[in-house]
């Protein structure tokens, strides 16, 4: 429409969310996995599964107390995949935007900055070559230490 701003993409036409639920939902998310991997919340989980195994007499075990159960730790479990996912990407792309950094500024090579945008083949060729240059500079440097020891052994022998 005509005196609309175009929404900003980034690659592939992706129109990036940086809208208030976003926002909101990374907060919950960020403090729900902070609050899952406490010890505490360990103690409170294992205390609703005593309370509701020790319930199974008064309920005498029926189908609805298993039930209970049974949907109470699905639905925990589906909503926490999400949560725990959320999490992780974060951290994943904050270490990632960490090791560009390091590899822009020092001595490695900055065509590794984004490699993690290729395909699963591209990259087992990258690391591939990776380990075959690495390999090759072990092996130079070994080289440079025999002639090294070979050029102390001569010069030993000259001056003696």
């Amino acid at each position: 429409m005509a005196g609309e701003k175009a929404k900003p993409t980034i690659k592939g036409g992706v129109v990036p969310d940086g809208g208030r639920f976003s926002r909101v939902f990374g907060d919950v998310a960020n403090k729900t996995s902070q609050a899952a991997g406490r010890a505490s919340t360990f103690i409170l989980a294992a205390a609703v599964v005593l309370v509701w195994a020790i319930t199974g007499p008064v309920f005498q075990y029926s189908d609805t107390w298993q039930l209970v159960i049974n949907t109470g730790t699905t639905i925990v479990t589906f909503l926490m995949v999400f949560l725990i996912q959320n999490s992780q990407n974060r951290d994943s792309a904050a270490i990632q935007v960490k090791l560009d950094e390091l590899i822009r500024v020092g001595a490695a090579q900055n065509s590794l900055v984004g490699i993690e945008h290729l395909t699963d083949d591209e990259l087992e060729d990258l690391r591939t070559k990776c380990e075959a240059r690495a390999k090759a500079e072990k092996v130079g440097e070994e080289t440079v230490k025999e002639t090294g020891k070979k050029a102390r052994k001569a010069a030993v022998k000259a001056a003696g």
